[in-house]
C-alpha cells in the first residue's frame, strides 16, 4: 500500500529570482529551519515559544514566497521536499553568515558585549552553571546561553554548528575533525542506596555486580556506552531493569532501592557525605575520567568564547590539585 503524501504551503507558481527576498522574513526562515531539524511543527513551535497556527500560517507564507511546497505529509511523519532541503542548505549558511557577522561586531565592541553560546552532556550541568556564573560575574555584558541535552544531541548541535563551546566527557569520534581541551576530572564511581546489602563490603567484583538491577541514562549517553563497556571487558552485561533519561530521577530510582547505577561523583556534589547515596567499593572503580571543552576543528572562536576557554582551562591545574586533595576524604566519606 502506498503512503499517502499531502503537500503543505503549496503554490501553482514558480516564483521570480526576487521573489523570496522581497516576501519572505527572518522570523519565517527561523521557523523553517527548527521544523527542518527537529521534524516536527509542534516541537518547532515548542521551542520557539510559538503557537502551532502560528507555524503553520508562517510556513504556508513561506511556500508561497518559494514557490514549491517545503514539507510534505508521508503518514504522520513530516518529510522536506526537494525544495526544502535545498532552502535548509540555504538558510544554515545564511545564520552562519549572520552569526559571523555578530561575532564580529562583539569583537569590536571588546567584551563589553557579545554572546556567549555553550553545550554540555546531561551530567556537566553540575559544574557548567558554577563557570558560566564566574564568567558572567567576570564579564556582565555577555549574554549566555546553555543548552543542556545527552551526548548523541550535543554531537548533533555540534554538526550543525548551533553554540560556540561544547563540555562532554569523551570527545566525538566520527568524520567532524574537532579541539578539544581538558579542563576538569570526572571520576565515575557506582551508587547504592545506604542501607544496600552490599554497602561496606569491600572489592565487589563486576561479576557479583551484574547480580544486581541496574538503573541506566537512556541511549545516547556517554556514562551509559561507558557502562555497557566496562562489563563487555569483563565478558558481562549488566542486569537493566530501567532506563531513565535524568540523573536526579536516577538518583532517586536508587533511593527508593528499585536499583544501583554508575554516576559521575559531581551529580552528588550537593548532598556530600550526609546525603542518601553511597559509593560501592567495586574492583576498577572509581574511575577518573576528565572534562573537555570541546570546538570544530578550524572554527574561528568569538571574543567571548575565547575568554571562555581561557578560563576554564586555566582553572584545570587548580580544580585538578583541588580533586586530589579532597578526593580521599570524600571517598571515604561517601563509601561509609
Amino acid at each position: 500500500m502506498t503512503a499517502s503524501k499531502d503537500s503543505l504551503g503549496s503554490s501553482p507558481q514558480a516564483a521570480r529570482p526576487d521573489h523570496l527576498i522581497r516576501h519572505s522574513t527572518f522570523r519565517q526562515l527561523q521557523i523553517f529551519e527548527s521544523i527542518f531539524r527537529l521534524g516536527s511543527f509542534t516541537r518547532a513551535a515548542e521551542e520557539l515559544f510559538l503557537t502551532q497556527p502560528t507555524v503553520s500560517m508562517q510556513i504556508k507564507k513561506l511556500s508561497d514566497a518559494v514557490g514549491m511546497p517545503l514539507f510534505e505529509h508521508v503518514g504522520r511523519n513530516v518529510q522536506p521536499t526537494e525544495a526544502g532541503t535545498e532552502l535548509y542548505q540555504s538558510c544554515r549558511q545564511v545564520f552562519e553568515i549572520l552569526s559571523n557577522f555578530e561575532m564580529k561586531v562583539a569583537d569590536l565592541q571588546g567584551l563589553k558585549q557579545g554572546r556567549l553560546r555553550v553545550g554540555v552532556v546531561t551530567t556537566a550541568k553540575y559544574l557548567a552553571p558554577e563557570m558560566l556564573g564566574r564568567f558572567g560575574q567576570t564579564y556582565p555584558g555577555i549574554d549566555l546561553a546553555l543548552k543542556v541535552s545527552n551526548r548523541e544531541r550535543i554531537i548533533e548541535r555540534m554538526y550543525a554548528n548551533e553554540d560556540d563551546l561544547y563540555i562532554m566527557g569523551q570527545a566525538p569520534e566520527g568524520d567532524l575533525e574537532v579541539v578539544s581541551y581538558l579542563f576538569a576530572p570526572n571520576p565515575l564511581a557506582v551508587m547504592a542506596p545506604r542501607d544496600h546489602p552490599l554497602a561496606g563490603k569491600k572489592k565487589i567484583t563486576l561479576e557479583r555486580l551484574s547480580e544486581e538491577p541496574f538503573i541506566v541514562r537512556e541511549p545516547g549517553s556517554g556514562i551509559r556506552d561507558f557502562t555497557f563497556k566496562k562489563f563487555q571487558e569483563k565478558g558481562l552485561r549488566p542486569n537493566v531493569r530501567m532506563e531513565i533519561g535524568s540523573n536526579e530521577a536516577i538518583k532517586h530510582t536508587i533511593v527508593s532501592g528499585l536499583g544501583i547505577s554508575v554516576l559521575s561523583v559531581h551529580t552528588i556534589s550537593l548532598e556530600g557525605k550526609d546525603g542518601p547515596l553511597v559509593m560501592l567499593n567495586v574492583e576498577g572503580f572509581p574511575i577518573m575520567r576528565n572534562w573537555y571543552i570541546v570546538h570544530p576543528k578550524g572554527k574561528e572562536l568569538s571574543l567571548a568564547a575565547q575568554a571562555f576557554l581561557d578560563m576554564a582551562t586555566k582553572c584545570e591545574p587548580e580544580m585538578r590539585l583541588r580533586m586530589q586533595k579532597s578526593w580521599p576524604s570524600l571517598k571515604k566519606a561517601l563509601s561509609q
